[in-house]
């Protein structure tokens, strides 16, 4: 096996080998590893086979990444789940004790942050997130505002100091709570992680990876985490949201996907605040973490935030 690539590609390699091993199609292969760019959380690496033009991707799970909520085995469940459905990479092996994922490599074009603004990748997006809701139940719940409080407490116990905008986010967070309970939609299996980094266009659909946060949840934080992530315009959520529901949209569901862009930002925000307490990355965490609190606490101090609380509400 040679190895190729930046980003750390010469690290734990001997570890790889060994646990690729056990992988049938693997065995006994002569590989070449190349360290795939792009995450602040694990390292991938392509897995090319000598003598073979099939391509497999290998993902090496980050420092104490089950304190961010992480498990390999969801994470597993998800994407065998998302291939099920057409969405997800086709898993081949899960290697364990290690929690290493194997998956077929996909054969596609990266969404630019350019194209993801136009509308039929939009609808295209949002036709790969619906089809994944309507799939299977993966075990598993991500539940947005509980796992922020789980990330204050060990981020806290690590002795990573909580910004004072924290305060501000959860009495944001109980307001939106306590409007989306009065008009509560059924769990739905989301991915919870919906950056373009994530997507592969495969010519045919928006092919997704990285399942690592998948679990049951709210469908309108993957619908609202994708628009804030890539800064959609309203009328952008406009046509994500009727791409998404076949159909002229609700008012109120307009405003729960508003709502859940805040908790999205909450979320992320204190991911980075633990992070700083977790990560061995060279990642300006603290600068993450306060770009995030900024854009929650701008969006949840205009008249549409108290516009959207009501509606969400079914009022």
């Amino acid at each position: 096996m040679t190895a190729e690539g930046s980003g750390g590609a010469g690290e734990r390699h001997d570890e790889l080998v060994a646990a690729m091993q056990r992988v049938p199609e693997l065995a006994g292969r002569q590989l070449t590893l190349t360290a795939l760019s792009g995450g602040i959380t694990n390292r991938n690496f392509l897995v090319e086979v000598e003598g073979e033009t099939e391509r497999y991707v290998i993902r090496l799970a980050g420092n104490d990444t089950h304190l961010l909520g992480i498990s390999r085995e969801v994470e597993q469940a998800a994407t065998v789940a998302a291939a099920g459905v057409g969405v997800g990479p086709e898993v081949t092996a899960f290697i364990r004790p290690e929690g290493l994922l194997v998956t077929r490599f996909i054969v596609g074009s990266p969404v630019t942050d350019q194209a993801v603004h136009r509308p039929e990748t939009i609808r295209r997006v949002a036709d790969s997130i619906r089809r994944f809701h309507q799939g299977p139940a993966i075990p598993g719940l991500f539940i947005p505002l509980r796992i922020v409080e789980a990330y204050r407490a060990l981020a806290s116990a690590r002795g990573v100091p909580i910004p004072i905008e924290y305060g501000l986010a959860t009495a944001v967070g109980r307001r939106i709570e306590l409007a989306l309970l009065s008009n509560p939609l059924d769990l739905k299996p989301c991915h919870n992680d919906l950056l373009n980094a994530n997507f592969i266009d495969d010519g045919m659909r928006i092919r997704i990876v990285d399942w690592e946060y998948a679990g049951m949840g709210d469908p309108f934080f993957d619908l609202g985490n994708f628009s804030v992530n890539h800064s959609l315009t309203p009328a952008e959520d406009r046509i994500l949201l009727e791409a998404y529901d076949g159909g002229t949209s609700r008012a109120d569901r307009l405003a729960r996907l508003s709502l859940m862009r805040i908790v999205s930002d909450f979320r992320e925000a204190m991911w980075g605040v633990l992070q700083q307490g977790v990560s061995t990355l060279d990642v300006d965490f603290v600068g993450y973490a306060a770009e995030h609190f900024d854009r929650l606490l701008a969006n949840a101090a205009t008249p549409a935030f108290e516009r959207s609380l009501h509606e969400a509400a079914g009022g």
